[in-house]
This record gives C-alpha cells, structure tokens and sequence, in this order.
C-alpha cells in the first residue's frame, strides 16, 4: 500500500487500541512509481500527527516516518529496531508524560472526531505547492505555519474535549476546567460558542452545562 494512503485516522485508530508508537515506512522520496507521489502527502501528515500529539501532551516521538527504496532491508531493519528501542524508553502510551488512561482516551477520542475536518483544513490551508523535500520542511517548520495550525486546531480540540465529557454528565465552567486542565475562562467562551450552535444548554438550577 502506498504510504500516502495511511490516512491520519489508521495512525490515531492504532493509538486508541492501545499502541505504543507507530512507524510508517514509505519508497523514497522524489522515486514513487505514481504520479500523485503519495509519499509526499505522508510526510505532511507525519508533521500534522506530531504537531497533533505535542497538543494532546504525546511524546511526538511516538510516530516516525522514514524513507526507502525496495531493496533496503538493512535499512528498514535498522529503523524499525531503534524506533523499538526508543519506545521501550517512553513506556507505554502516556506513563512517560504522565496522562491517566481517562485522560488519554478522551484526547485520543476528540482528536478523531475532528479528523474530517482536519482534512478539509489541510487540503485548503496546509498544501504545500511544491512536492520537494526542502520545501516541505520550509512550509512545515515554517512559525507561520505552525502558528496557523495552533490557532486552527487548539479551540477545535478543546471544544471536542468538552463535548465529550459533557455525554457522561452535566458538569459546570470550574469542572470542566478541571478535567480538561483549560482555563475556566476559555470554557466559558467554548461555551457561548457550543450554546450558539445548539450544541450544549445551561442549566439554571444546578448551575451546569449538559449536552442539547
């Protein structure tokens, strides 16, 4: 299969079964046998992941990308053993970066559920014109880039999260804060937003937001 095929769903899919880390092995750059050059389209979605991890408080480590050719077997060899080696050190998935297993899933959760639209913002924002390795460091690496994906993707995330919870119970601005570790002051503003699309109520008695 082409590596350009590995769609950010597999990747986060495999985190919520409960693995460690995940390597993607793709034919080398600039020498696919496709016109598309999926690989390319591998690589901007290995920036994304680890961008994506770095916000939900994962070791972005966890996901690695390398590229080779068909008759590199002592190459793959070689990766695959150091990528073991390396997530042997960081431990199961979130011991070394100190997230419960609650907290975890629901991270892992609200990053899928936002995956559609994670999509449409690359394909119309996060395109790199150029298919070379340099430019697609300079765009990735880029502060425009990585600001414009923070701004895009944290309120996105926080929002996700709090829809979440909310499905196991009405909880109010402070406990939401706490759960989420979010400023109570950002849950009211992700609230005013939810509430104008219909999406969570407020409840007067018991001073609590459940969902619509």
């Amino acid at each position: 299969m082409c590596s350009g095929r590995v769609d950010l769903e597999f990747i986060f899919r495999a985190f919520a079964n409960g693995q460690d880390g995940v390597f993607i092995g793709g034919c080398k750059l600039d020498e696919c046998n496709y016109t598309t050059h999926g690989n390319y389209d591998a690589l901007a979605n290995t920036y994304l992941v680890k961008r994506i991890l770095k916000h939900i408080r994962l070791n972005p480590k966890r996901l690695r990308t390398e590229f080779m050719s068909g008759a590199d077997g002592n190459l793959l060899a070689e990766y695959t053993d150091d990528f073991s080696r390396q997530i042997k050190e960081l431990g199961p998935l979130g011991s070394s970066e100190n997230l419960s297993h609650d907290e975890l899933t629901i991270k892992i959760k609200a990053v899928r559920k936002l995956i559609p639209y994670l999509r449409l913002v690359e394909r119309e924002r996060l395109r790199v014109p150029e298919k070379s390795k340099q430019a697609y460091i300079d765009f990735f690496e880029s502060h425009e880039t990585k600001n414009l994906f923070d701004k895009i993707f944290k309120d996105k995330l926080a929002i996700s999260q709090i829809l979440l919870i909310l499905k196991e119970k009405p909880l109010s601005t402070g406990d939401i804060a706490q759960n989420l570790g979010i400023a109570p002051s950002d849950v009211s503003r992700h609230m005013n937003t939810t509430s104008k699309h219909g999406f969570v109520q407020y409840n007067t008695n018991n001073n609590c937001y459940s969902l619509a």
